[in-house]
């Protein structure tokens, strides 16, 4: 990927973040105060690296700074660079494939109602080096800590491990989104080889539908088929994706390039 494909992926997610709208009125920082004497628990507990990104000021604004020890760094290496020293380590092909991941996600969360918001956790493998120059692969988990009264994700927590997985070092990252209440994964697929859904002519035409905002009924209307027909294509798009419903088979069907 050239320097100018990595300046674009960065700029799109940028101006995706610059989508969310906040009314500055609602923010009450003292929210994260109240949050953060569990966060430094969860980091000493665990040993796990918690990190809070603050949507409206694009920045992170908790971070428990164990990630340093975990990959044998001392503290001063860590806050010398300060709240960005992950990121510096990432490696770089990981880098821009989560910056990918976090484009389809942004642009996942701005089609699903508010309250489904907090059911969905991203949780990614990624490389990073550590302090013996070597890169090992690591867990994070994401998800909405705070969401504001118009729907906008404020503020995300991060949850970083070390993966028990330190086999195929040479693999990109790996990303599913996470239905923690359905227990349904969606896939972040890159590779268009590894596609192997199919769907038909017809069910394809229903789901470009659904995705560009139609209800059944209007689908009906405008293919000239019955409602029943229209349900029956829809289910079988979710069946076929396994998907629990339509925004997740349109993101998943986005991604894999089948609409």
């Amino acid at each position: 990927m050239t320097e100018q494909e990595t300046a674009n992926i960065n700029e799109t997610y940028f101006k995706l973040l610059e989508q969310q709208k906040f009314v500055t009125d609602d923010l009450d920082y003292s929210i994260l105060e109240q949050h953060k004497p569990n966060l430094q628990k969860l980091a000493e507990i665990g040993n796990s690296a918690i990190t809070v990104f603050d949507l409206y000021q694009k920045r992170h604004i908790f971070n428990s700074f164990n990630i340093g020890e975990m990959l044998g760094y001392n503290l001063q290496e860590v806050q010398a660079v300060g709240e960005y020293f992950l990121d510096s380590k990432v490696h770089p092909a990981d880098f821009t494939m989560l910056m990918k991941n976090g484009i389809s996600l942004l642009k996942f969360f701005q089609n699903i109602p508010t309250d489904e918001k907090v059911n969905y956790k991203l949780i990614s493998e990624f490389r990073v080096l550590n302090a013996d120059n070597k890169y090992v692969r690591v867990i994070e988990q994401q998800q909405a800590l705070e969401i504001t009264s118009n729907g906008s994700i404020w503020l995300a927590l991060s949850i970083l491990d070390i993966s028990p997985n330190q086999k195929n070092l040479d693999e990109y990252t790996v990303s599913e989104l996470l239905n923690f209440k359905t227990g349904k994964f969606i896939p972040f697929i890159e590779q268009k080889e590894k596609i192997t859904i199919a769907l038909t002519n017809r069910e394809t035409e229903v789901l470009k539908l659904v995705k560009d905002g139609l209800l059944s009924k209007e689908i009906s209307d405008k293919l000239s088929i019955s409602l029943h027909t229209v349900n029956t294509y829809r289910q079988r798009v979710l069946g076929k994706l396994g998907v629990s419903n339509s925004m997740e088979a349109v993101m998943l069907a986005s991604k894999l390039g089948l609409i």
